[in-house]
């Protein structure tokens, strides 16, 4: 039978859309809304950590409770996504009475609207309907994806067979815009059994795996609730050992400040084979996409990247604040903004001037990137009166304050 649905691209910019449920059909579904400039609330009882961390960022305003009779009064869209049938049957009855479109996830032909196995590629999106049939769906968006990826289309070489390994894949998967991965990264992405992602993997591309494939969230809030390193490792593991092939979606590139050795060595231990892809580490592309070098000709002729997960000072500090304070170069510090004054204050001990230029990138790469500049006396004061938040890359030295209209 033909499918009876129009394909159509929404424009949900500044417009109400309310999504039930906080769970990983949510977590999958939320990340495009987003960057659809859609204004979103969340009703649910309870959220996954992922989900939660786009609360706590404003990206969603969660109300913690269930489904309530007027919920989608003056709303544009609606995703019906909660755990429970009824509720669920609730929610699309409300929607036909108030001329809602509503995706219902439990039961697809129930709603008025239906989410397509959708890809994006470079400047394209596209989305593929199958009647009803979901794994279709998502078997032909892969097999288009594949191709673009790998320049079938345009005649380029098919993937290679031996591209997908036994075992675990630790991805790396960049700064957080989806087109940074890389497209090894993305072409075992698409061929996974199960996805182990963090909160600062690139988010969006959960949309494009099948419905099949598990979604696992091991989100790490920075100082909130996180799965445990020991829990990561173990789940990879295990799944690896059912015979799934497993990749781990890691943000930036796995082996800077992102513990993906130490996942690496687990499985090694364990005995399962673990593919290693590298990704662009956020500490060098968060500023070039902000317009800071963190080298330039006859400005800087050294880079240090250093990680704030413990303050100068600190008995299990591993870093030389003295010996950085002293360097002309850049200081490029992750993970470093809920101490930031106290970094600030040991380079300023260590001798570094007041004046040198500062940039702190928040959520590089992202719809909601913000770059805040200033200098080393008075960042500190800066952040916190502009609410900067995690995560975001700080950058000391003469490079921050380069300007590319400048004359050279």
């Amino acid at each position: 039978m033909d499918d009876p649905h129009y394909l159509s691209g929404l424009n949900l910019t500044g417009r109400r859309v309310v999504v039930f449920g906080g769970g990983t059909v949510a977590q999958r579904r939320l990340p495009r809304l987003i960057s659809a400039g859609a204004r979103i609330e969340l009703v649910s009882p309870s959220t996954t950590p992922s989900v939660q961390g786009l609360a706590d960022a404003g990206e969603v305003v969660w109300h913690q409770r269930r489904y309530a009779a007027g919920d989608l009064r003056d709303a544009w869209y609606a995703l019906a996504c909660t755990n429970d049938p009824e509720a669920n049957a609730a929610i699309c009855a409300e929607a036909e009475r108030e001329r809602v479109f509503c995706v219902r996830a439990d039961d697809g032909e129930a709603g008025s609207a239906v989410t397509p196995a959708s890809g994006r590629h470079g400047g394209l999106l596209f989305g593929v309907l199958s009647g009803g049939e979901p794994l279709r769906s998502a078997a032909v968006r892969d097999s288009i994806l594949d191709a673009l990826h790998s320049g079938a289309v345009a005649g380029g070489p098919a993937p290679r067979a031996d591209d997908v390994l036994p075992g675990v894949a630790l991805v790396g998967g960049g700064p957080g815009d989806p087109d940074l991965i890389t497209v090894r990264g993305r072409r075992l992405l698409s061929r996974a059994d199960v996805v182990v992602v963090d909160r600062l993997g690139p988010r969006e591309l959960l949309d494009e795996l099948a419905p099949e494939v598990e979604v696992v969230d091991a989100a790490k809030i920075p100082y909130g609730r996180a799965a445990s390193q020991d829990v990561i490792n173990r789940t990879l593991i295990e799944k690896a050992r059912e015979g799934k092939f497993v990749v781990r979606l890691k943000g930036g590139d796995p082996y800077l400040f992102g513990r993906g050795f130490e996942e690496v060595q687990a499985c090694a231990e364990a005995g399962v084979p673990v593919t290693m892809v590298p990704g662009i580490t956020s500490a060098f592309s968060v500023p070039a996409v902000a317009d800071v070098p963190v080298t330039h000709r006859g400005v800087a002729h050294e880079v240090v990247v250093v990680s704030g997960h413990v303050a100068p000072g600190d008995e299990r500090s591993l870093v030389d604040w003295s010996m950085l304070a002293r360097m002309n170069g850049t200081i490029v510090l992750m993970m470093g903004v809920e101490r930031l004054p106290k970094f600030a204050a040991a380079l300023l001990e260590g001798g570094r001037p007041g004046d040198t230029p500062v940039a702190v990138i928040e959520d590089g790469t992202m719809r909601t990137e913000r770059v805040l500049r200033s200098k080393l006396s008075t960042v500190a004061e800066e952040a916190a009166a502009a609410g900067v938040r995690p995560p975001a890359v700080i950058v000391f030295g003469p490079v921050a304050g380069l300007d590319r209209n400048q004359a050279r």
